[in-house]
């Protein structure tokens, strides 16, 4: 939200859309941007960029060699500068790619020799092969050359009209899923929506899922088989609120709130009595004197008033007392030799910062979350994933290529979007191509108004003017010169 505000502040003041979202992804706030080294703002803009967002907010440009005010305390902007050195001096970049085995090696060799290549997963493909059949160098050899011949052959064609092809490819196969909406997640006590509802869900890009739903790993190797350890995991990640552990009273004669909790339910849950205390402490919302006394626990408001009295009801009825904020339930289940937890709910960004859990195998079936923690691409390889059970949890088999498509439209520019009006269509170059989605009238009279150009190079666009569209051959124009066949039939 604070680099939302940023951004939203530097284009009021009347900052570039492009300079404020870097500003605010290098973390400045209007504040920092103040007090900040011109030097520092020129790691992220140009010089007249950086110029031009000083004058802007009102800055005037301050150097590295300026003198501190103090001459026992450095000033901050050299501190800033000495911690971004360290930070960039200790940059360490991971290695992405693993290294060829030698027979991958050996793959690599004969496909440099034929001046072709192939890509990466199908070299590891015919290494393993190899490891197995122990091949000669010939016989090798005939089967790249076989690859090669397949490879070709399954090349998308130039001009070919993918996003038709995959649109009907993904689309028919669509009308023969369930219209069911809640689909048990292999365990009874946690549903998710599977079927149609669910892969509208996904290319419409929801912020929310209607059933959103967490599987998460057990980080201990030694411990993943313990149903005890595991349902000890599963404990600390629900969220317990007040009402689930204990009840709640009115005393309108003393004017206070009585908390009596549920000793079995405490010990179920492993929480005590100075847990709760230490959560109503805790949140802000709550001016009150908290006092235990035995096994009941009173609140009293600072002002002796009714009005406070029931807000401060309002407030202990959601107080969190232990778990993760949206995981309403989680349940275990045994899968191969370790158990998992299934969670209703979920809360990527708190769940990988639990300790008890692996975070490099939990997952979560909200997409626009993992695109906020995890980043653009880990939201793309998500629609890929999610898309794919989906559809093959219907038993329907679709290419894997068009659902990359889908993924790729989706979030190539960053961000993941919509398909529809709100996203891919309503960004379309063309007028009369966003016009024959939806709002026609919309559309074409603020094109009108703006004088807009069309230059007719997509397919719905040349079908609304009667034109071949510019897919295939109608994207190639043949000539036919008779004086050159004379020529030619002559010699």
């Amino acid at each position: 939200m604070a680099r939302k505000d940023t951004v939203n502040a530097l284009i009021r003041r009347g900052v570039s859309a492009k300079v404020s979202e870097a500003i605010a992804n290098a973390g400045f706030k209007i504040g920092d941007l103040k007090k900040a080294p011109f030097e520092l703002l020129l790691r992220y803009l140009s010089e007249p960029d950086a110029q031009d967002l000083l004058d802007k907010i009102g800055a005037k440009k301050k150097h590295m060699d300026m003198k501190p005010k103090t001459k026992t305390k450095a000033a901050p902007k050299e501190k800033d500068e000495k911690k971004l050195k360290v930070r960039r001096t200790d940059l360490v970049i991971p290695k992405k790619v693993k290294d060829l085995n030698p027979q991958e090696k050996k793959i690599a060799e004969i496909l440099g020799k034929k001046k072709v290549s192939l890509p990466r997963s199908i070299i590891e493909e015919l290494a393993q092969y190899q490891d197995h059949l122990n091949l000669k160098i010939k016989d090798l050899e005939k089967v790249i050359d076989m690859v090669l011949e397949q490879y070709e052959l399954h090349k998308i064609d130039p001009n070919e009209s993918i996003g038709i092809v995959s649109a009907q490819s993904i689309g028919e196969p669509g009308t023969q899923m369930t219209m069911r909406t809640f689909h048990y997640a292999g365990v009874a006590e946690i549903s998710t929506t599977l079927g149609l509802p669910r892969l509208i869900e996904i290319v419409d890009a929801r912020r929310i899922p209607s059933t959103p739903m967490m599987t998460v790993y057990l980080k201990s190797k030694e411990k993943r088989a313990d149903s005890d350890y595991a349902r000890m995991v599963a404990s600390s990640i629900e969220e317990t609120i007040l009402p689930d552990i204990a009840g709640v009273r009115t005393d309108l004669d003393g004017m206070k709130l009585v908390i009596e909790p549920d000793m079995k339910k405490l010990d179920s849950k492993d929480i005590s009595i100075d847990s709760i205390i230490f959560a109503l402490k805790k949140d802000r919302r709550l001016k009150a004197v908290v006092e235990r006394e035995g096994n009941t626990i009173t609140i009293k408001p600072e002002v002796p008033q009714f009005r406070k009295l029931h807000q401060m009801y309002e407030i202990i009825r959601e107080c969190r007392v232990k778990g993760i904020e949206g995981i309403k339930k989680a349940v275990i289940r045994k899968q191969g030799d370790e158990y998992v937890v299934f969670t209703e709910g979920s809360n990527l960004a708190k769940m990988l910062e639990n300790d008890y859990v692996d975070s490099t195998r939990t997952k979560t079936n909200s997409i626009m979350e993992i695109s906020q923690v995890l980043g653009i691409e880990a939201a793309r390889k998500s629609i890929v994933d999610e898309a794919e059970h989906t559809l093959s949890e219907q038993g329907l088999a679709v290419d894997k290529r068009h659902i990359m498509l889908v993924a790729d439209m989706m979030s190539n520019d960053g961000d993941v979007k919509a398909i529809g009006r709100h996203g891919i269509s309503g960004r379309k170059s063309s007028v009369l191509a966003r016009a024959a989605f939806e709002i026609t009238s919309t559309h074409l009279l603020k094109a009108g108004i703006i004088g807009e150009v069309d230059s007719l190079d997509g397919v719905a666009e040349n079908i609304i003017v009667g034109q071949p569209v510019t897919v295939g051959t109608g994207a190639v124009n043949l000539i036919y010169s008779p004086e050159l066949m004379k020529k030619k039939k002559r010699d």
